[in-house]
């Protein structure tokens, strides 16, 4: 699938090199952003330890189906200048929208047919761009309907059930130690700050912990398709019905998919985050693949192309 470079320039003028990914054949196309989750990461969603590996069997599922694809380097990541621990949550945000104007003007994306993919973090931004009228669409892959701070505890106290025994059995301890730099994460008042002896993106979790995505959820007007693996242990699944319960009109798809993890990979053990490293090696589910690229074409309207014909084009009602 052919591949350009495509320069996103925020808001106070930091430039965030990407990589559109277009479908063969001729333009205007509809087109999503892909928002990743968390952390220090590349426009491919990969982050020194953590190999997420999203955006490039995305992106090519995606231009199968006819739809182009943008993805960005973070601040301070990849090609892009800048230190991704002073870019707080609400930034990354202002990123986002900043990137998804740039997709939406170029000559090869069809301007009314744009959307937002969106995975962990990236899911809560996809919400606000859409509660903003910012895209056509929204795919929300492992996000949460509640505060951050709530999502947090909820998320730490899922992890820690798959930890081992001997850990467990110092519960109470390290409950009183969380609060404890839960609480002084919440005093800070910079950008970074060191915790445990380590550095802490300070202002992202200040930020983050009383974003309530509910607000955003409540004010979506587009369709909306929100993807959580029933073994993810990082948003809680049953999140899914609130988001449909919220988001107003009828269009809104939820899928609870078994054995799907929050790495978007599927495990039929018991869900720990010590399985992470093995789950990495694996490639993402080729079906949540298939259902995101099934449903955006239907919602963006992209003409459905014959495979042996490119030329050929049956126009969707």
């Amino acid at each position: 699938m052919p591949e350009i470079d495509l320069t996103v320039t925020a808001d106070d003028g930091t430039v965030l090199p990407g990589t559109l990914t277009l479908p063969e054949g001729p333009g205007p196309h509809p087109a999503v952003l892909l928002l990743h989750g968390s952390g220090p990461l590349d426009r491919d969603g990969n982050a020194r330890k953590v190999p997420m590996n999203l955006g490039p069997p995305l992106a090519d599922t995606l231009a199968r189906a006819g739809v182009a694809t943008l993805r960005h380097d973070r601040r301070g990541v990849g090609a892009s200048p800048g230190n991704w621990q002073e870019s707080g949550f609400t930034g990354n945000r202002r990123d986002a929208s900043a990137a998804l104007r740039a997709l939406r003007a170029h000559p090869a994306v069809r301007t009314g047919s744009v959307g937002v993919v969106g995975h962990s973090e990236g899911a809560l931004h996809g919400m606000t761009l859409a509660a903003r009228g910012e895209t056509e669409a929204v795919v929300l892959l492992a996000g949460f309907a509640r505060t951050g701070e709530d999502a947090f505890r909820q998320q730490a106290a899922t992890v820690f059930r798959g930890m081992p025994a001997p850990v467990r059995l110092l519960r109470q301890p390290l409950a009183a130690l969380g609060e404890r730099i839960l609480a002084r994460l919440k005093r800070t008042t910079t950008d970074v700050a060191r915790v445990a002896g380590k550095s802490v993106n300070a202002r992202w979790m200040r930020e983050m912990f009383v974003h309530d995505s509910r607000d955003d959820l409540a004010a979506i007007t587009v369709p909306v398709l929100a993807v959580t693996g029933d073994k993810d242990i990082q948003c809680d699944p049953a999140d899914l019905e609130v988001m449909r319960r919220l988001v107003p009109g009828g269009d809104t798809e939820i899928h609870r998919v078994p054995d799907l993890t929050h790495l978007l990979r599927r495990d039929t053990g018991e869900p720990t985050i010590r399985s992470y490293r093995r789950l990495l090696r694996e490639p993402v589910d080729p079906e949540v693949l298939a259902l995101v690229a099934g449903w955006l074409t239907d919602r963006l309207g992209e003409p459905a192309r014959e495979p042996v014909d490119e030329r050929r084009t049956t126009r969707r009602p």
